[in-house]
């Protein structure tokens, strides 16, 4: 994955929050919904998401959703508080330009995150509709959000709350070494795409669908996860068409190598493959996020397709 040398980025789309520690925000909260689940029980959608989803309130919203209908978004019920002591302004003093995106991971986060929003808010403006932008917070070993107090263990994660992707950037490292995946600029591209899919699911009202049944290879919650990575593979498929704020291509080359980094990124999470390697036995009727091959086929499914109607979870088997 390059980026355009000469593409201008925005860090106002990040907050880098390290070094800060836990700043004001809700109580205890474990196992972060709309994420990446660390092994032993420590993350997943299971434990918060009711928390998750009760903090929201729904606003009517006709845009169309995965299943073909209409429903309503959702929107933060309170003003979005969450940790914030440190500004963005490192990131805006290294991260201007997709060079820096080249060669430093904090600035293609930021970079990333550009791609993925400047893409759901075309899409959004073609169905005649709004796209409200999500924050991203970088953070390091524990941080307090809308959603709960959390820390690095519970992997990268959306809180519906207020709106806002946390990610601590070790995870980087633990998906090569935790989870065995090759990692790799595209992987992390993948990670961050699923949950800008989570605060979709937010808006159209999709995310509802955790509340069905929590666990289970047919779970509610496993299908709001497979909806968030084919959600992924809908923005990889226009990554290269997606511009900054002049106009200018973001990322200008997307290749064969780096899709395949991201469907094992993909296989390397699925619950069936950190069952096998954590407990020795697998496990489906406890899935909270979907096999390897489940996560490989409905990334697939977005990023062949391009279309966001492919991405119903919802009906029939996954």
């Amino acid at each position: 994955m390059q980026f355009d040398d000469d593409a201008q980025l925005d860090s106002g789309q990040v907050r880098d929050e390290r070094g800060s520690g836990p700043a004001r925000g809700g109580g205890p909260g474990g196992g972060l919904g709309g994420g990446f689940g660390l092994p032993g029980g420590r993350g997943g959608l299971i434990g918060l998401i009711l928390t998750l989803i009760a903090a929201v309130v729904g606003v009517p919203l006709a845009l169309t959703d995965g299943s073909g209908g209409t429903s309503n978004a959702l929107s933060s019920a309170g003003s979005g508080d969450v940790s914030g002591t440190v500004s963005s302004g490192s990131l805006a003093a290294k991260c201007r330009t997709g060079a820096d995106a080249n060669v430093s991971d904090d600035c293609r986060v930021v970079a990333v995150v550009n791609s993925v929003q400047n893409y759901w808010t075309g899409f959004f403006a073609a169905n005649n509709q709004k796209y409200p932008q999500a924050q991203t917070v970088i953070f390091s070993g524990a941080t307090r959000t809308g959603c709960g107090t959390a820390s690095s263990a519970v992997g990268p994660f959306y809180c519906p709350a207020d709106r806002t992707v946390y990610l601590d950037l070790g995870f980087w490292q633990e998906l090569k070494t935790k989870f065995g995946a090759r990692g790799g600029p595209f992987a992390q591209a993948y990670v961050l795409a699923h949950e800008y899919g989570h605060h979709v699911q937010n808006l159209t009202g999709a995310l509802r669908n955790s509340q069905s049944s929590q666990q289970g290879a047919n779970s509610g919650a496993v299908r709001v996860e497979l909806q968030a990575d084919c959600y992924a593979g809908l923005w990889a498929h226009y990554a290269t068409t997606t511009k900054d704020a002049y106009g200018r291509v973001l990322i200008k080359d997307l290749t064969k190598q780096d899709i395949s980094d991201g469907l094992d990124a993909a296989a390397a999470v699925g619950d069936d493959r950190i069952q096998a390697q954590y407990q020795q036995r697998v496990t489906p009727e406890t899935w909270t996020h979907g096999s390897a091959a489940q996560r490989q086929k409905w990334f697939l499914t977005g990023y062949q397709t391009g279309d966001f109607q492919s991405c119903d979870t919802f009906s029939g088997a996954v």
